[in-house]
């Protein structure tokens, strides 16, 4: 069992998870105090970027659509004539990867400071800047600050790290301008429901930022290297096994299964480095005549492995779509590239 799957138990509701996590709870509490001095400190010392800037982040550990809805907003700008500049880590080495395919008119820049990658970014031709998970990278400034929760989080731990998956509890979207709810195989109604409780739960009331949500579903399928276009109704009444190295990959596996399909989930760590043993596994599983369907972030490491005499994996690509109040996010987005150097 991968560590991501022990870690989304043990934060789960279950009576035995809610016992095993009791040691941890004094960690947690250390953790949560650190948070709030580092946010404390970091936010009076805030450097400003040398481009207009959009921040993108979420308050728990993974799994939340952060990346999906940066490409989003990059795509958006690009759109709108301005070319984005996506800053992030690079941690694992898929993401600068996943967002050159899913943005291909972006600057892509990699490099935990996000300083020089800003100044590398405008030297390629960046007029605005989109900050994949940089929530609490409080020493960098930004003109809009936009929170990513997520629905299938409602029922985990209420713990910060490592007793939960929290980074920093809601009192953190005090500093958010928007705050996005989003849902993959949650219920509509949940992502309302958690919408409402965000706006009644806040410090500031119903007067805060504006609420969104959106659903990130599989629009399509598309074959890894030959790009083929299929439609998700191929899955309906097969066998096929979804292997899935991100945070959420349970979430994947059930996205998959509303498509009618019998779903064997191969779940890895975050940002997996698929080695041969695993590749052996899923080229079995395509020649056993199954559909082997990864996500984009797999595909980007599967892709230059993948022998070419066996068939090819689907890739399952997300689509973005807004279910309340997305024209405030448009807005707000619009209010930034104002402010932009046109070309």
């Amino acid at each position: 069992m991968s560590a991501t799957r022990v870690a989304h138990w043990l934060w789960g509701a279950s009576a035995a998870a809610r016992v095993a996590r009791v040691p941890l709870i004094p960690l947690a509490g250390a953790y949560w105090a650190l948070m709030k001095l580092r946010a404390a400190r970091a936010r009076a010392d805030a450097v400003r970027l040398p481009l207009p800037t959009i921040a993108v982040g979420n308050l728990s550990v993974g799994g939340t659509g952060k990346t999906p809805l940066a490409a989003w907003i990059a795509s958006y700008c690009a759109a709108h004539g301005r070319t984005p500049g996506i800053l992030l880590r690079g941690y694992g080495g898929d993401e600068p990867l996943v967002h050159r395919r899913l943005v291909p008119q972006a600057v892509v820049v990699a490099n935990p400071d996000r300083v020089a990658g800003a100044v590398a970014a405008r030297a390629q031709g960046a007029q605005v800047l989109v900050l994949d998970d940089a929530y609490q990278l409080l020493g960098v400034g930004r003109d809009l600050n936009i929170a990513v929760v997520s629905a299938e989080s409602a029922t985990a731990s209420p713990w910060p790290l490592p007793a939960g998956p929290w980074r920093e509890g809601r009192d953190a979207l005090d500093r958010a301008d928007l705050i996005v709810v989003t849902r993959k195989s949650a219920s509509a109604d949940a992502a309302s429901a958690l919408a409402e409780g965000l706006v009644r739960g806040r410090s500031g009331g119903p007067g805060g930022p504006p609420i969104c949500t959106v659903r990130l579903v599989v629009s399509h399928l598309e074959g890894m290297r030959s790009g083929t276009r299929q439609e998700l109704g191929v899955l309906a009444g097969r066998r096929v096994v979804a292997a899935a190295g991100i945070a959420d990959p349970e979430s994947f596996a059930q996205q998959l299964g509303t498509a009618g399909a019998s779903v064997q989930l191969v779940a890895y760590q975050d940002h997996h480095a698929y080695r041969q043993a695993d590749l052996e596994r899923l080229v079995r599983a395509a020649t056993g005549g199954d559909y082997v369907v990864v996500t984009e972030k797999d595909a980007v490491k599967l892709r230059r492995q993948w022998p070419g005499s066996a068939a090819e994996p689907l890739v399952a690509v997300l689509a973005v779509h807004w279910e309340r109040n997305g024209r405030a996010l448009e807005q707000a987005v619009d209010a930034v590239l104002a402010s932009a150097r046109r070309p």
